[in-house]
């Protein structure tokens, strides 16, 4: 099994060569205010404007913002937008450019006019020459290729048919790269795909499977059933189809088709999402992922780049947060042990209106009468903070053999309940100074208490807060699954 947890950490040790068709992309946003008085044509009025690297380079972009080294191979043209995304490329300390200028043809720019408050492109313009490489620049492409291959651990041909990858260069890159065992990555372009022969990995969208296998691809079934003809057609070890809001369907040889369902996501602009699904599969196989846990940490990124603006990139916490479970995320998360810290989480949420509530204790075996405290807590505020006694606390107040598990124990399975949204831990006997700390408006203990002996009442209720008591759940408690536990003797 594929540990994330473990492998994701070790995205900065991994290289992986990108080739293809490097682009300016710029986007101008702001809105449509009338129509032009010299033509019926909308007048944008523009607010902003922001340029990136796009095309084949956002596929560097992507695996550089996830920590991973990318050696880079393409055309740039001899003039500013060359000069422009020589340097930008040059600025990046984890992409290791190797660019042939060709004076005979312009950089490739696409300029996006996007209407800044619905988040759509109103209008795109694009400078291009998608003309083939000639024989020079042809070699020069391959050699800066070959001599990078020995480097590397996954290689990614991202095709944008502007003329960086012709049959010979990609002939050599796939011929090579299967020599040394690399896997070979490809997003393609054009209905012709034997080209790619013998690549490891190939990513059409759901259109262009189609289009290049002239099968429908409208359902599961059908998609599948395309996605293999294009695999065994390009004797590719395996093809993933992206299908947008319905996920993505891998086919690997002798092997069952896999679907993901996409995530539930606000989409706001698909500009180079396609890049960074390519980035994340490179990644992954060059960790030695298998294809489907490749596709699944691709699919996750996919949603978290479609929620950004322009073309964007994601970082591996990011990425992180989006394939772990939120339990196993929820100790850094949701523990502190510094309250400088918990000053700051406070006043975030302070900011935003939330009603801070508050409650305490050792929490050293949790069972249903804990469950049902917290919960009831969590009910009657936004946001809960939970007071978490520090080991030497609950011995002094406990006594011998106390506490049953150590303070990280005990904060972790805190952590990983829904209801609870920070623990706060503290050495002292009582909670008073955490709770003056916090300033909760909401301060919950359980029913085994009188309104006056809660710890903290008077500071809670003198700033307009209140004190609620939870009933009890009847049987259970802490000391009496300790006695229980125990041998016969022991007692």
């Amino acid at each position: 099994m594929f540990d994330f947890e473990k492998q994701l950490s070790a995205l900065a040790e991994q290289t992986v060569l990108c080739i293809g068709d490097l682009m300016l992309d710029e986007f101008v946003y702001g809105e449509v205010t009338r129509i032009s008085p010299e033509a019926p044509a909308p007048v944008f009025a523009a607010n902003r404007s922001e340029t990136v690297i796009g095309g084949a380079g956002n596929v560097a972009r992507n695996l550089a913002a996830l920590g991973a080294r990318c050696i880079f191979v393409g055309i740039v043209g001899a003039d500013e937008a060359g000069r422009t995304l020589t340097a930008a490329l040059n600025a990046e300390p984890l992409i290791a450019p190797h660019l042939v200028v060709d004076a005979a043809r312009p950089t490739t720019r696409k300029v996006r006019f996007v209407s800044e408050h619905h988040s759509t492109h109103l209008l795109r313009a694009d400078w291009e020459m998608a003309k083939p490489a000639g024989s020079e620049n042809e070699k020069a492409l391959i050699d800066h290729a070959l001599k990078a291959l020995p480097r590397v651990g996954a290689v990614v041909l991202s095709d944008y048919a502007k003329g960086v990858l012709t049959p010979r260069v990609i002939r050599a890159v796939i011929e090579a790269a299967n020599k040394a065992n690399k896997p070979v990555i490809v997003d393609p372009k054009g209905t012709d795909y034997t080209v790619y022969k013998g690549a490891t990995l190939i990513t059409p969208n759901r259109q262009e499977i189609a289009e290049a296998t002239r099968l429908p691809a409208g359902n599961d079934a059908e998609v599948a059933a395309a996605a293999a003809a294009l695999g065994k057609a390009v004797e590719s070890k395996a093809v993933l189809v992206t299908r947008s809001e319905a996920g993505m369907t891998l086919v690997a040889k002798n092997a069952a088709p896999v679907h993901v369902p996409a995530y539930p996501v606000r989409v706001r602009d698909v500009s180079g999402a396609g890049d960074t699904v390519v980035a994340v599969l490179a990644a992954m196989l060059a960790l030695q992922a298998d294809f489907e846990d490749a596709m699944r940490a691709a699919n996750a990124a996919a949603a978290i780049v479609v929620g950004k603006r322009g073309t964007a990139t994601l970082s591996v916490a990011e990425l992180r947060s989006r394939i772990l479970p939120a339990a196993s995320l929820a100790s850094e998360e949701k523990i502190l042990f510094d309250w400088s810290l918990l000053d700051e989480r406070l006043k975030e949420w302070r900011r935003q209106g939330l009603r801070i509530g508050f409650t305490n204790g050792c929490f050293d075996l949790l069972h249903p009468g804990h469950i049902k405290v917290l919960a009831g807590a969590r009910a009657a505020c936004d946001r809960l903070v939970v007071g978490l006694n520090g080991d030497a606390s609950v011995a002094r107040l406990k006594g011998n053999g106390r506490p049953v598990q150590d303070v990280h124990a005990r904060a972790e399975v805190l952590a990983a309940l829904e209801a609870v949204d920070l623990v706060a831990v503290f050495d002292e006997d009582t909670p008073l100074k955490l709770i003056a700390r916090v300033r909760p408006k909401v301060l919950v203990k359980g029913g085994d208490y009188k309104h006056d002996e809660v710890v903290g009442r008077d500071l809670v209720e003198a700033d307009d807060g209140q004190v609620i008591l939870i009933e009890l759940v009847p049987g259970h408690s802490t000391c009496g699954m300790v006695e229980r536990s125990r041998p016969p003797k022991a007692r």
